[in-house]
């Protein structure tokens, strides 16, 4: 891939799932867990402020599902552990529901600090957020998983802590990925134009979204990614060609 690409941009914007980490660690260790500990989370922590307000989220969107005929598991009643079932129906069908990885990063947040978890990333995700720094450039995150996840993530990762390399991080607050609108969002959060963002994804109809603002776009190409598919974008394989 020519050099031109970063070397054009002051910004370097992330995906993480197919981008810097496998995505059979999210759906094959993050998930599990989170679908594994929900119950006994909510049973400890449902009257925490914080989870109340995951939950009342949810209440919202199950409620929309119902109002447009979904078939989705009921949810009974008030009891600590009654949103179970809808949470395990979300987390099956890769909702990208802000209630759902609002509480996700809740409870990986117990697997990280007691070491069952710690995260996988590609092995050049390191070396090049050092060379990125070095060079000059910004590093954020924009992913589907929320704010506190992404930050665990990176800080409890086989690699150590490399939160100390990241600037600041976008999640579903700011939009669906897959919208111009929260591209443009990122670029003014930041304080620069589109232009000056290099924005790196395994999903297409992201890059989409964000080439229509302006900003630069390559296609990660990784192990186990679901597609290889670029569409026409400029394809990488490793952060070492950028």
């Amino acid at each position: 891939m020519p050099d031109r690409y970063s070397a054009r941009a002051d910004i370097i914007l992330l995906d993480i799932e197919g981008t810097t980490t496998p995505i059979d660690y999210v759906f094959g260790v993050l998930f599990p867990f989170a679908q594994k500990q929900v119950g006994s989370f909510l049973q400890t922590y449902h009257q925490e402020t914080e989870v109340q307000a995951d939950i009342e989220r949810l209440r919202q969107e199950y409620a929309v599902d119902i109002a447009q005929g979904l078939d989705i598991p009921e949810w009974v009643d008030n009891s600590a552990t009654a949103a179970v079932p809808y949470i395990h129906y979300l987390i099956a069908t890769d909702r990208k529901s802000t209630g759902l990885k609002s509480l996700q990063g809740k409870i990986w947040e117990s697997g990280y600090r007691d070491g069952t978890l710690r995260s996988q990333l590609f092995p050049d995700v390191k070396p090049a957020f050092e060379r990125w720094i070095r060079e000059g450039k910004r590093l954020y995150i924009f992913s589907s998983g929320s704010v506190q996840a992404q930050k665990l993530l990176f800080q409890y990762s086989e690699a150590g802590d490399l939160t100390q390399f990241l600037i600041g991080y976008f999640d579903t607050e700011t939009g669906s990925k897959k919208e111009a609108e929260s591209y443009c969002k990122i670029a003014q959060a930041i304080g620069v134009s589109p232009k000056q963002i290099l924005f790196i994804s395994d999903v297409t109809a992201e890059l989409k979204a964000a080439l229509a603002t302006g900003i630069q776009t390559l296609f990660s190409l990784r192990a186990g990614n679901r597609t290889s598919d670029s569409e026409g974008f400029p394809v990488i394989s490793s952060f070492d060609n950028v």
